[in-house]
């Protein structure tokens, strides 16, 4: 007698359409210009399209680089058989230096404590950390402020001439470069410029100059420099309405959210729909039953606006999403007799089939298409089409 479980019945998924993503890595190195590298941002699961199989496909595709947030992200892509150049940039004390300095990873370092750490690390295994300085031109996050930028250089140098460090690239982030025109760009420019000519005074030459993600990819070839950090448009949304539409840049999104119904039921005037009856029917109608919900990353901020395609055209979230599911308002008693338990809802796609696409969800939400797709949760398998052979 079989002892195996048997395969979970997918009552929502999210199809990756790995062939999209390959095109998509296409059109943004067709876009870098003066001979920059393209890295494909894989963090935070490739922005909840399953880092491993899409980090596959983005190397397929020509990514020179991939890049990462955390230690384990890097450590997980070189546990999978990864052996590229490999940026992670966000650590904290006491991380996993070592072990990344052993599997060959770059490792960014914004203050001298992490020069510090990366020099113990790497004379404790007796290898040289291939290290990127980062330089705060205006983000506020992490980065080294100017005032601060000669210490670190120093301190850099110093590593550098022990031969525990080899500084390889120098780099920052843009604030605002999803808004064209915006004046922190040329400022940020310029203070990237300055970051650079002071660590050429300190005899520090780096192989990769990096400042442009996304929006600053698509739209500012200025700042292209060595090499070009690009995140959301690999999974083929745009950074904001600002900067354009996917399509105007040959940019196809990667991931279509699927439900199965697993309720249709014919409801008189006036019933309450969902907690807190936020929503009353207006009339006899049909209620449908889409068994996704706020755990599975739906945003309960769309409650009574989100947007699903079923039997072809566009319902909307009635009342509030739940945990576990929420309702959709099909508009006509009759309807109970033509949709059924087990037809197909279209949360989320490109759009081709008339479909809402994660822009809709995000405006629905009042949020970014960044969050739509990051937030689906664990238990939504991720199902990949499209996958070649590994290179």
């Amino acid at each position: 007698m079989s002892t195996t479980a048997p395969r979970p019945h997918p009552r929502v998924r999210a199809d990756i359409d790995l062939a999209a993503l390959r095109a998509n890595v296409r059109a943004l190195r067709e876009r870098t210009t003066g001979g920059a590298g393209l890295m494909a941002v894989v963090k935070a699961d490739a922005y909840g399209h399953g880092m491993l199989p899409c980090a596959r496909a983005a190397r397929a595709a020509g990514a020179a680089w991939l890049g990462t947030a955390t230690p384990h992200e890097a450590l997980a892509l070189r546990a999978d058989g990864d052996t590229g150049r490999l940026l992670c940039w966000l650590w904290t004390p006491g991380g996993p230096w070592r072990e990344a300095i052993e599997a060959g990873i770059d490792v960014s370092a914004s203050g001298i404590w992490a020069i510090d750490e990366i020099t113990a690390a790497a004379r404790a295994c007796g290898l040289t950390a291939r290290v990127h300085l980062k330089a705060d031109t205006g983000l506020g996050r992490s980065g080294c402020m100017p005032a601060d930028w000669p210490g670190l250089l120093a301190a850099a140098r110093a590593a550098q001439a022990e031969g525990t460090v080899r500084v390889v690239g120098v780099w920052s982030h843009f604030a605002c470069a999803d808004e064209p025109g915006h004046p922190s760009v040329p400022a940020q420019l310029a203070a990237f410029e300055e970051a650079l000519e002071a660590a050429g005074r300190a005899g520090i030459t780096p192989e990769v100059r990096h400042l442009a993600n996304t929006p600053a990819a698509l739209t500012l070839p200025r700042s292209h420099y060595d090499l070009v950090r690009a995140g959301i448009g690999v999974y083929g949304l745009s950074p904001s309405p600002e900067v354009g539409h996917p399509e105007d840049f040959g940019l196809r999104p990667v991931m279509t959210l699927r439900a199965e119904l697993a309720s249709v039921k014919r409801v008189p005037g006036g019933h309450g729909v969902s907690y807190g009856h936020r929503y009353t029917t207006p009339g006899e109608t049909a209620l449908a039953l889409v068994p996704a919900g706020y755990a599975d990353g739906i945003p309960r901020h769309a409650s009574g606006t989100g947007p699903v395609l079923i039997a072809g055209k566009w319902r909307t979230v009635a009342g509030r999403v739940a945990m576990d599911q929420f309702v959709v308002d099909l508009g006509d008693p009759a309807l109970a007799e033509e949709i059924a338990p087990g037809d197909e809802a279209v949360l989320f796609g490109p759009g081709d089939a008339g479909e809402p696409t994660a822009e809709d969800w995000a405006r629905a939400a009042g949020t970014i298409g960044y969050e739509i797709v990051t937030r689906i949760g664990a238990r939504v398998p991720r199902v990949h089409h499209g996958a070649e052979e590994r290179v």
